[in-house]
């Protein structure tokens, strides 16, 4: 009758399968998590600067806002009167 023992699991064997089970579905879950958030993202792009750092003069970036349609006509010509008048180029 001590063979019928031999094969039953112990408390430890219960307690290792109860931890093993928690522990996986923790891992479960959180691969769920992290997979929609990461697709869930915006696609960021490179942070444009606040102001153009570039070398062009300001009348080619008036102009090229013009083309564009970002401003009227009428903007463009007030704003382009308004960089010739300035002294500070």
């Amino acid at each position: 009758m001590m063979f019928w023992y031999d094969h039953d699991m112990s408390g430890w064997g219960y307690a290792g399968m109860a931890i093993g089970m928690v522990v996986f579905w923790v891992l479960i879950i959180a691969g769920i998590v992290a997979l929609i958030r990461f697709t869930s993202r915006a696609p960021q792009g490179p942070a444009l600067p606040q102001f153009p750092l570039s070398s062009e003069s300001p009348e080619r970036l008036l102009a090229a806002r013009f083309a564009r349609g970002e401003i009227d006509e009428a903007e463009y010509r007030q704003r382009l009167a308004a960089l010739r008048a300035s002294p500070h180029q």
